[in-house]
């Protein structure tokens, strides 16, 4: 039922579904002062929320910063958080997003000998198709790929990050039972994940990927023209806000 109700949840209070509902009711009021109050909020949110500039520092303070290599020991695991594929039914194939990266930084951290172990977690995070399991597919590209089967562990149940730590674990204590664990997610995304590990009890050190801020600029186009990419990439520090709200209320942090 969390599940369910925080995709929802999460759904609404995206900043394009704010804009999309005042217009919505722009066009059905009769009241001429507060159409042209609802027009002026949806400019305002749209003016705001594709503003790089503001989205950047935003993000910048959100996430958690990445650690350079040379800064890195050795590792039992190096431990993979899903939401970096989908699936494409047509060509039957996996497909890579931006969330990839946390993927292939593992790959190189393992190449290099930083880790003796790659460990996936993550199962199917879509309501619609529950037996669409993201570690499976994952599992068969890496051995495409030629990596080792006997360095690969993989769990495929969990259907969000609360679940990724705590079906990990007992998979951990059997298959890499060293302790010492090295978090790979995107960068936004890691404050939550390890507030999960640690509640769930593994140790863990951060590694952040896939991180969408970087240094301040103070161009023309970067801080004054508005950017649809940046309207929808608020999406994803929208939901790992709400997410960490509710994981605070549900004790999963």
């Amino acid at each position: 039922m969390f599940f369910y109700l925080s995709k929802l949840l999460t759904f609404l209070l995206l900043p394009f579904t704010w804009a999309m509902v005042l217009l919505l009711y722009a066009w059905f009021t009769k009241n001429e002062w507060r159409k042209k109050r609802a027009f002026l909020a949806v400019m305002l949110i749209l003016l705001v929320f594709s503003n790089r500039f503001i989205f950047d520092r935003t993000m910048y303070m959100w996430e958690v910063p990445a650690v350079s290599e040379k800064s890195l020991g050795h590792y039992d695991a190096v431990i993979v958080l899903g939401g970096a594929t989908n699936w494409d039914p047509s060509q039957q194939r996996i497909q890579f997003h931006r969330g990839a990266d946390r993927i292939f930084q593992a790959l190189t951290l393992w190449k290099k000998g930083y880790a003796d172990k790659i460990v996936f977690t993550g199962g199917s995070g879509s309501i619609l198709h529950p037996d669409h399991k993201e570690g499976v597919r994952v599992r068969k590209y890496l051995l495409e790929l030629g990596i080792p089967d006997s360095v690969l562990i993989f769990e495929n149940e969990s259907k969000n990050t609360h679940e990724n730590a705590e079906f990990l674990k007992p998979i951990l204590k059997t298959q890499a039972p060293g302790g010492k664990y090295l978090l790979v997610t995107s960068g936004y995304h890691m404050r939550r994940s390890l507030g999960c590990f640690a509640k769930a009890g593994i140790a863990v050190s951060p590694y952040s990927t896939d991180r969408m801020s970087g240094p301040p600029k103070f161009e023309f186009d970067y801080a004054f023209i508005p950017d649809a990419e940046t309207l929808f990439a608020w999406n994803a520090l929208f939901r790992e806000w709400f997410g960490c709200i509710t994981y605070s209320l549900a004790g999963y942090i």
